[in-house]
Parts: C-alpha cells; sequence; structure tokens
C-alpha cells in the first residue's frame, strides 16, 4: 500500500517500452527487441489464437486480449529477472498511467507503427500470478476499491498493424 502513491505517479503520456515478451505456450516467454502486431492474428507466434483465455459468443479468440501493458512500476515491485521467477507475461511494459480516468475503455495508443484499443476486458490477474507473486500481491491488484487503478495493467486489442520495438514511445491519440 506504501508504493501506491509511487505507482499513482506514472507518467499521463509519452512512455517508453520495455520487456518485449512473446508467450509462445503456457508458462514459455520468450523476450525480443521487436513484435509484429497484427488485428486479424495478434501476434505471430504467440498463443492467443489457439489458447486465448478468454473467447467471444461464438467461440473465436476475444480481440480485446490481444495485447497485455503493465505498469512498469508495478512490475518492478512484484518482478526480478535475479530471483528466477517467471515473467507475467505482459506483451510489454510502459511506464504509464493506466488508471480507467487515463485511460478509458476505447482510448486508442499508438506505438511503433502500430494502434492499440483499450479493452473492456479488465485484467484481474489469474491464479498464475497469485502463486508467482504471492497472496498479498494477487489481493492488492484485485482490490475492489481499486479496479479503476488497473494496477494489475491493460488489455488491448490491435486495431492497426504495425511493429512494436524496445524504446518505442506509447502515445495516446484520439482516432485511427
Amino acid at each position: 500500500m506504501r508504493a501506491l502513491p509511487h505507482v499513482l505517479a506514472a507518467p499521463k503520456e509519452g512512455a517508453a517500452i520495455s520487456h518485449l515478451c512473446l508467450r509462445p505456450e503456457r508458462n514459455a516467454r520468450k523476450f525480443v527487441d521487436e513484435i509484429t502486431l497484427t488485428k486479424a492474428q495478434g501476434i505471430p507466434g504467440e498463443r492467443w489464437m489457439t489458447q486465448p483465455w478468454v473467447r467471444t459468443e461464438n467461440g473465436d479468440p476475444h480481440p480485446g486480449i490481444q495485447v497485455c501493458v503493465i505498469p512498469k512500476r508495478v512490475l518492478d515491485l512484484v518482478w526480478s529477472p535475479k530471483d528466477d521467477a517467471l515473467f507475467p507475461g505482459d506483451t510489454f511494459t510502459a511506464d504509464l498511467d493506466m488508471t480507467e480516468a487515463n485511460l478509458p475503455e476505447g482510448q486508442y495508443l499508438s506505438v511503433g507503427s502500430a494502434v492499440l484499443r483499450v479493452s473492456e476486458v479488465f485484467n484481474d490477474a489469474c491464479v498464475k500470478w497469485k502463486a508467482r507473486y504471492g497472496q498479498p500481491v494477487f489481493d492488492w491488484v484485485r482490490t475492489p476499491e481499486y479496479r479503476k487503478l488497473r494496477l494489475r495493467g491493460i488489455l488491448c486489442s490491435i486495431e492497426k498493424d504495425g511493429v512494436v520495438r524496445s524504446g518505442d514511445v506509447m502515445r495516446k491519440i484520439d482516432r485511427i
């Protein structure tokens, strides 16, 4: 709880991307310098098309979970690569205020040559998050009164195909 003011002090705009991560299969992570994003296929080489954790009513992978972005300040609190703990698996990390007030559902984000849209799907952390980082961290990111803070990060759909590279800057935009 003492870290909350620091987390909420993240910049509201213009965050550099770090920790580009592919999830080719469950519990597998591959760090890369560049990721291709496609509206139709999500991220080539990822499991979104074959093993999504949310599906639409007709059984297709939910487009709102194509990209996961975790706040860098939260990641810095829970994960250390030196601990051999598995990276959470978010597509990338950004030092950005991810609250509903700053990034409302539907907000467009330009990053690299791609455009994302903040999804209506809430990232409430999974059981694996609890196992890796502990019950207190799991409870913290899921606290009902903090829901609007999106401590676990945002989920996005890909609205315009493109490439994202480590160091690219994520910016809010009004439209595609």
